[in-house]
């Protein structure tokens, strides 16, 4: 058995990786690095477009994957390094060059709780992908996150308001959003929405009429958009809860800060025995 998987990496290693999905994940890296530069010379609309732009692309990405059986050890790592990037960093220093600078310490050490969140909430999916509900996300995903952090700005900067007028604010919503990622609040993951299959008629009427609106005023709509989906989460899980819907056994790999790989592992191996 131990030989067939060496072989079986072998050929993996010497076919390469897949292009086109990775192509897409180096797309929103990019826009999250854009975002950064943006962000440093302080044109914070470009900032969270950026970082939006970024987002459409993480979207695509696994969905190309998993339309074109692309799917790959190497693509799941970069999204992760890409996500961090776009949707933790990119985000982080522009809530703070937005509102947060006057803070000083407080305001940049909000920051880094926010990023350090986003990547435990990374490598917390990274470790459940196999054991969780497809249907749900545990915890506020980090793209989620950083679309909120952008829509602020651009809502702000639609109602003629700036950042830094709203640094209190600011800086309670970064906070909550770090510890949105890092709860156990069902959030829904749209991955069986599949656009290939048949849908009822008024699915399509509902997506026009929604894109509909969102031009209208695309700023001020996304922002409350956004907000729904972000609030969302504790509405779920209270609901999920009162139907007893939720597990009643929580796996280890549920607190990866505290399980190892290898601990995580055995568990799985202890349950294939069972």
């Amino acid at each position: 058995m131990k030989s067939r998987r060496k072989r079986r990496s072998k050929r993996d290693r010497k076919r390469g990786i897949y292009l086109l999905p990775n192509l897409f994940t180096s797309a929103s890296l990019f826009g999250g690095f854009y975002a950064i530069i943006a962000a440093i010379q302080n044109r914070f609309e470009a900032a969270a477009i950026a970082i939006l732009v970024s987002c459409l692309f993480d979207a695509l990405d696994g969905k190309i994957a998993r339309y074109t059986h692309t799917n790959s050890h190497f693509g799941t790592e970069y999204d992760s390094l890409s996500d961090l990037v776009a949707f933790g960093v990119a985000p982080g220093i522009l809530a703070f060059q937005w509102a947060l600078s006057p803070y000083g310490r407080l305001g940049w050490l909000a920051c880094f709780t926010y990023v350090v969140c986003g990547a435990l909430r990374l490598a917390r999916f990274n470790v459940q992908v196999s054991t969780q509900n497809p249907s749900f996300f545990k915890g506020l995903p980090i793209p989620g996150a950083a679309a909120f952090v952008s829509s602020l700005v651009l809502f702000t900067a639609a109602i003629g308001r700036n950042g830094r007028s709203l640094h209190w604010l600011a800086l309670a919503i970064v906070y909550i959003l770090a510890f949105l990622m890092v709860s156990g609040l069902d959030y829904l993951s749209f991955k069986k929405f599949e656009i290939r299959r048949q849908k009822p008629f008024n699915v399509l009427v509902s997506i026009i009429l929604m894109m509909i609106v969102v031009a209208y005023r695309p700023r001020i709509v996304m922002f409350f958009l956004i907000a729904g989906y972000v609030m969302s989460g504790p509405i779920i899980t209270l609901a999920r809860a009162r139907a007893g819907k939720v597990p009643s056994r929580i796996s280890p790999v549920d607190l990866p800060f505290i399980t190892t790989r290898d601990e995580t592992q055995e568990g799985g191996d202890s349950q294939a025995a069972r």
